[in-house]
């Protein structure tokens, strides 16, 4: 399993308001994505600092997702680049289950 942490500058002086009216433009595409395990968009509003994290089934699944063409959308609807990390998942914890699994 593959986390996949998304970080994009926002203009200066996005709100939360407004991150999430332009999150929700991506977001039913990404609920629809069959690859897709989990995703959380985020936001911080004090650094103008946006992104996503991603939960897929492995690297070759991330990077499909992510190339070049992903990258030229986040800088047209968000106006940068995206900066992407790639990581391994390790364990995963679930508190509501209590469960405790070694991926």
């Amino acid at each position: 399993m593959i986390t996949e942490i998304i970080f994009f500058d926002l203009p200066a002086g996005t709100a939360r308001n407004d991150a999430v009216a332009l999150y929700r433009k991506t977001a039913g595409k990404w609920a629809a994505n069959p690859d897709l395990i989990e995703k959380y968009y985020f936001f911080d509003g004090t650094r103008n600092l946006g992104g996503g994290v991603y939960v897929w089934p492995d690297r070759e699944a991330a990077q499909r997702w992510h190339g070049e063409e992903y990258e030229l959308m986040v800088e047209q609807v968000y106006g940068a680049r995206p900066r992407i990390q790639i990581l391994d998942a390790l364990i995963h914890i679930d508190p509501k289950c209590g469960r405790i699994e070694e991926l």
